[in-house]
C-alpha cells in the first residue's frame, strides 16, 4: 500500500520593509556613524543627531542634522521634534549614543554618575518620547541600544550596568505597550572597535588581545531589524564577536 504525501504549499514572499528616514543618535562616531552609513547603503534617509555637529557622509540622500547633549531631556526632545518636522516625518530611530564613567561607586563623583544616566537611559526615553508621534503615523520602528553589561553586572561599572539594564526593562515594556502600532527592537551588542574606550584609564581598555566587533556588522543587524516585513519583527538580538567575554 502507497501512500501519497501531499503536495509542498509555497509561502508568498513578502517583501522587506523601506528603511524609510531614521533617525540616529551618537552619529558622529562609532555605532552611530556605522548605523547611518548603513542606512544610506540600504536606500534609507538618516537623520544625525550628536553632541557635537555631524557632516553627511558623501551618499548620504538628503540627510539632516542637529547638535544636542541628550543628559538635557527637554532641550532634545525640542530639537528632536524641529529635526523630523524639517525632515517631513520619520520611519525609524536608533538610539546609538551613550557614555560611561568607570570607577566604583564611591570613587565616582555624583555628577559622573549620573550624566551615564542621563544619557543612556534618560536620554534614549527622551529620543523615543519625541519621535513617537511621527512613528506611531508611519508604524515605524525602535531600535534601543544597551549592552552586554545590560544583562550581565561587572564590578567598577555601576553607572554603566544601571543605565543599560534600565535599557532593557523599558525597551521589553515598550515592546509591549507599543505591539501593533510600533515595532520595537532592543539591540544587545558586545564590546566594539570604537573610539568608546577611548581616554580611559588602562585597567579598563579592552586588553591588546581583546578581539572586539566591527561596528558595521552591528549596523547591518540594524538595517535587517528595521526592513523586517509588516507583521513581523526582530524583538531582541545579541550582536558580538564570537569570543565576546562578556556573553554569556
Amino acid at each position: 500500500m502507497t501512500h501519497t504525501l501531499p503536495a509542498p504549499t509555497s509561502t508568498p514572499t513578502r517583501a522587506p520593509r523601506p528603511v524609510g528616514t531614521v533617525l540616529v543618535t551618537g552619529a558622529a562616531s562609532g555605532l552611530g556613524r556605522a548605523v547611518a552609513g548603513a542606512v544610506a547603503a540600504a536606500g534609507g534617509r538618516p537623520l544625525l543627531l550628536d553632541r557635537v555637529p555631524v557632516s553627511p557622509e558623501p551618499g548620504y540622500a538628503d540627510a539632516l542634522s542637529t547638535v544636542t547633549d541628550l543628559a538635557d531631556g527637554r532641550r532634545s526632545e525640542a530639537a528632536i521634534a524641529e529635526l523630523v518636522r524639517a525632515a517631513g516625518g520619520l520611519d525609524a530611530v536608533v538610539t546609538a549614543a551613550g557614555t560611561d564613567r568607570c570607577g566604583a561607586l564611591g570613587d565616582v563623583p555624583a555628577h559622573e554618575w549620573e550624566q551615564v544616566i542621563g544619557v543612556n537611559l534618560l536620554g534614549t526615553a527622551a529620543v523615543v518620547r519625541a519621535a513617537l508621534p511621527a512613528l506611531t503615523a508611519n508604524r515605524g520602528r525602535i531600535v534601543t541600544v544597551a549592552s552586554t553589561l545590560g544583562l550581565r553586572a561587572l564590578p567598577d561599572a555601576s553607572a554603566y550596568c544601571a543605565s543599560k539594564f534600565g535599557v532593557v526593562g523599558m525597551t521589553r515594556a515598550l515592546a509591549s505597550e507599543l505591539a501593533g502600532r510600533v515595532g520595537v527592537t532592543l539591540l544587545v551588542p558586545g564590546g566594539m572597535d570604537t573610539a568608546f574606550f577611548d581616554g580611559r584609564p588602562d585597567q579598563y581598555k579592552p586588553g591588546p588581545d581583546a578581539q572586539l566587533n566591527d561596528p558595521g556588522e552591528v549596523a547591518d543587524a540594524v538595517v535587517y531589524a528595521l526592513t523586517r516585513p509588516e507583521g513581523s519583527e526582530v524583538r531582541e538580538m545579541v550582536v558580538c564577536a564570537s569570543t565576546e567575554p562578556s556573553w554569556p
